[in-house]
């Protein structure tokens, strides 16, 4: 029987069930019991969740004889430690209270959530907890896990293993919609939050909580319930877990080594599928910049579910749900527009932004989430930037470069959509690139602001033509950015897909970029500009390491000159020395 991809499936005891793929991370298992209420932070999407789960299951007493079938195929079930099935499990969920309406209302949603699963869990434990444990849907949530710790100690129960999955969604929420006194209502000293987490945290002083173990996103709500819960160990930022969460390549590559078995899928396509999947999806360095990336397990298998039904690559290769995340920029930067226009110009023309390095592994308040100097720390925490070195953040792959220029030209008022149908449509009936750029060039470039010319450069023109080109072309191409090759990284290059019109074509790219000033040292007028020879040199040099890789593409090479706002130069290199040749 063949594996499914199970695309954002959090379900543990389900993705066993129905034979889904499984990327083994519970090693960590092992590793997190050396930690005392460990509390770990990553972007959406990232796999929190389906941890949580399964850590319910190796932990709940009420699964020990479960255990041979949802571990006996995983690391952890190999090698399990002392604590397998020895605790009563308290699952929250922190993203389903209801963060609308006053402090009682939102009190009431989180009272409720957390009642249920207390109800739920108590009455999963009835032969240990003899019907006497009763939760009360109108006591408060802090009552309840109060009368539950005080039972297990007089009786001498198992104690109780708590998790809290995003623990601090809703007051995310209340942050980003700038409902400031409800936030401060939230985690006053006398709230009900903090009082929910002193009740925790007296619990694991008694021993009758063994651990808690917390995820989320951003370290705000914990800074501001530290007093409610100073027992916490963050975890985030340690080289230990950094790779908790996320694939490296190994894993990936394990992964898509069984696809391609599972599915029979023609091993001639592999070498395009990987540098598809690991420009759009890889990137991320959580702690060492120099160290592994990780991809976004989620965006992954949101591509790989088209590998598997259809043996091809997705036409759009950006997840709608990513899109989302645009609504966390407006928010954050949107306090002052000329903030934001700075930030998103910034990464959108450079791809990458300083940060202080203190900011990132310290806490930090709520005053701070929206001040201009931690921007680059808040997005890092949403996803959206990564580790460069170890004085720049950067944008993490080709997916979020996308979403950015969208970003870019939403500000700019710059219309990507309307316009575009014939210059597209020319280039698929006949791929012309010297034509493409000039339209491009016309239609796109004519649109920038003045202001925008002083700050552009190549990265800028590249980075926008390809996202322009993606939103028309991408059922017949797919595109490489700063693609490593012996000799060096191309700028870009549009890759034909395998199974479509152009596949084995490959444009390779060369962007330079030359300011007015630096433009006029030339003496010369655009239209005379001549081809550099150290740029043949260069690309020359991408194109071998290329042709050893792919020794049957169709390989054209370009070099495309693009002078402040005076114009632009495409030069196809192979037809330049050949027409030069002839000549002499």
């Amino acid at each position: 029987m063949k594996k499914r991809i199970l695309y954002a499936n959090a379900n543990y005891e389900e993705i066993v069930s129905k034979n889904g793929y499984f990327v083994d991370k519970t090693q960590y298992i092992e590793k997190l019991e050396m930690v005392d209420n460990p509390v770990f932070l990553r972007p959406r999407r990232f796999g929190k969740s389906l941890l949580c789960r399964i850590l319910e299951c190796y932990y709940n007493i009420n699964q020990k004889d479960d255990f041979q079938r949802l571990f006996g195929h995983t690391y952890i079930g190999r090698n399990p430690t002392r604590f397998k099935n020895s605790f009563f499990v308290l699952h929250l969920d922190f993203s389903v209270v209801k963060p609308t309406g006053t402090i009682k209302e939102i009190e009431h949603s989180f009272n409720h959530t957390c009642n249920l699963k207390m109800d739920a869990m108590a009455g999963l434990s009835k032969k240990w907890f003899k019907n006497q444990v009763k939760i009360s849907m109108e006591e408060s949530a802090s009552g309840n896990l109060n009368s539950i710790i005080d039972f297990i100690s007089k009786h001498s129960l198992p104690p109780l293993y708590i998790i809290i999955d995003e623990y601090d969604n809703f007051a995310n929420q209340l942050i980003v919609s700038h409902k400031d006194s409800l936030y401060y209502a939230l985690t006053a000293d006398d709230s009900f939050l903090k009082t929910f987490f002193k009740t925790m945290k007296q619990g694991r002083k008694t021993g009758d909580i063994a651990n808690v173990f917390i995820t989320g996103v951003l370290p705000i709500t914990m800074d501001d319930l530290a007093s409610g819960f100073n027992i916490a160990s963050f975890i985030t930022l340690n080289r230990k877990f950094e790779n908790m969460m996320g694939f490296t390549q190994s894993e990936t590559d394990d992964l898509i080594d069984k696809i391609f078995m599972d599915y029979e899928i023609d091993p001639s396509i592999r070498s395009q599928i990987d540098e598809v999947i690991k420009i759009h999806y890889n990137g991320y360095h959580f702690v060492n910049p120099r160290g592994e990336a990780v991809f976004n397990p989620t965006l992954l298998q949101y591509f790989l579910i088209d590998l598997c039904e259809e043996k091809q690559i997705p036409k759009h290769l950006t997840d709608m749900n990513l899109r989302t995340d645009l609504s966390w920029v407006r928010r954050l930067t949107g306090a002052d527009p000329k903030y934001t226009e700075e930030f998103v110009d910034q990464l959108a023309i450079h791809n990458k932004i300083s940060y202080d390095d203190r900011f990132l592994v310290q806490k930090f308040d709520m005053r701070q989430f929206f001040e201009k100097s931690f921007f680059p720390i808040s997005f890092f925490y949403l996803g959206m930037l990564t580790r460069l070195d170890d004085f720049h953040l950067k944008l993490p792959n080709l997916n979020m470069r996308q979403i950015f220029i969208e970003y870019f030209n939403e500000l700019h008022k710059i219309d990507v959509s309307t316009k575009y149908a014939d210059m597209m449509q020319g280039f698929v009936n006949n791929p012309d690139l010297h034509k493409l750029f000039a339209d491009y060039w016309e239609l796109y470039i004519s649109q920038l602001p003045e202001a925008v010319f002083q700050k552009v450069n190549e990265n800028f023109y590249r980075t926008t033509f390809f996202e322009l080109c993606s939103r028309f072309l991408s059922r017949w191409f797919t595109w490489n950015v700063e693609r490593s090759y012996p000799q060096g990284r191309t700028d870009l290059e549009f890759v034909g897909k395998f199974h479509e019109k152009f596949a084995d074509i490959r444009m390779v790219i060369e962007f330079k970029y030359y300011s007015n000033a630096e433009f006029k040292k030339f003496k010369t007028a655009v239209k005379d500009f001549k081809l550099q020879d150290k740029d043949t040199d260069q690309i020359m040099g991408y194109a071998q390491g290329l042709r050893q890789e792919y020794p049957n593409a169709q390989i054209s090479l370009y070099v495309i000159y693009c002078f402040g706002n005076q114009g632009f130069r495409v030069f196809d290199v192979e037809k330049y020395f050949n027409k030069n040749a002839i000549k002499a």
